[in-house]
């Protein structure tokens, strides 16, 4: 299966090859739900048919850019160590609201008061850059610098989300499962990078594939950013036009 992937003549599957998109995790480990998508096993290993991973990404590739067009924003979520630093990097080259930390739990569900605590943050970030807090001793100071610390790793990636975003694109379903749940409760499509550990049935967009590796994710990452992208740069046409 490897050979013939490698060898498909076919660019986008060679590129998934190449990252180690096809890698799943050891069968006693497979959500159900995953097993239309298994090609077979190599060494223990589930293996990922990245014929049906292709189709899967342009399709999610798609709506993101669609959602670009209609000016709609899409949160990135992404916690896990692997995925962090794709996450942040790639949302704020698009100008999106990233979760690349712990998910705050009502981020979506009462977002009034998550919207609340990072408007909060942003004032005392404002007041110390006015130096309006040089009236406080050395050692308030010092203590709402670590609130303000504490409050960026929280909801620094949130300052772009003024409502409700269109969609979620999010890397490991099955970790990020609370995100995913309060996105289904207030109805936000979700778009995920899954491995077979993954429940796709709560996924309207699922690209099944490696969401483990660092190179796979960051790849997955900026191809999901590179569409939405091109939505923003359709809109600006549309515009102008």
């Amino acid at each position: 299966m490897d050979t013939a992937q490698k060898t498909s003549g076919d660019e986008l599957i060679d590129e998934l090859f190449s990252i180690g998109a096809h890698f799943g995790y050891r069968r006693s480990k497979r959500h159900p739900t995953a097993t239309p998508f298994i090609f077979g096993a190599k060494n223990g290993v589930e293996i990922f048919d990245l014929e049906k991973t292709k189709p899967a990404l342009i399709q999610a590739g798609e709506f993101v850019t669609q959602l670009a067009r209609t000016g709609k924003m899409l949160l990135l979520v992404g916690g896990k160590s692997e995925a962090s630093d794709a996450v942040k990097n790639e949302a704020r080259k698009i100008g999106m609201p990233a979760v690349f930390g712990r998910w705050v739990g009502g981020t979506l569900t009462n977002f009034a008061n998550i919207r609340a605590r990072v408007d909060a943050m942003l004032d005392l970030m404002q007041k110390r850059e006015k130096g309006e807090l040089a009236k406080y001793t050395k050692k308030e100071r010092l203590l709402i610098d670590r609130d303000i610390a504490r409050l960026e790793g929280l909801f620094g990636g949130l300052v772009p989300l003024k409502s409700i975003p269109g969609a979620l694109f999010v890397v490991d379903p099955g970790k990020e499962h609370t995100a995913v749940t309060e996105a289904r409760k207030v109805g936000i499509p979700v778009v995920a990078l899954a491995s077979s550990d993954c429940d796709f049935s709560k996924i309207d967009y699922v690209i099944p594939g490696n969401d483990a590796s660092r190179q796979s994710i960051a790849y997955f990452v900026d191809k999901i950013a590179e569409a939405y992208q091109a939505g923003l740069a359709g809109k600006e046409i549309a515009q102008k036009s």
